[in-house]
């Protein structure tokens, strides 16, 4: 028997706002032209994906919370 997951909802974490601005940026790192702050090209798919999230809260869509260290 299969075992239901430990969520209680099933509900998108991110809303359709985020999704499409995540979406846009990412779209700009697999082409090659996404830049950081600072100017420079962003190589790395964890900067690509932290800089989308972080836009994504500045237009303020719904997307998760920073997780703490």
């Amino acid at each position: 028997m299969a075992t239901k997951s430990s969520h209680a909802h099933s509900t998108s974490r991110t809303g359709s706002k985020g999704k499409s601005k995540i979406h846009k940026v990412m779209k700009e790192h697999k082409q090659g032209t996404l830049k950081s702050g600072s100017g420079k090209k962003v190589k790395r798919r964890k900067q690509a994906v932290a800089i989308a999230l972080s836009e994504a809260r500045k237009s303020g869509a719904k997307v998760p919370r920073k997780k703490k260290s």
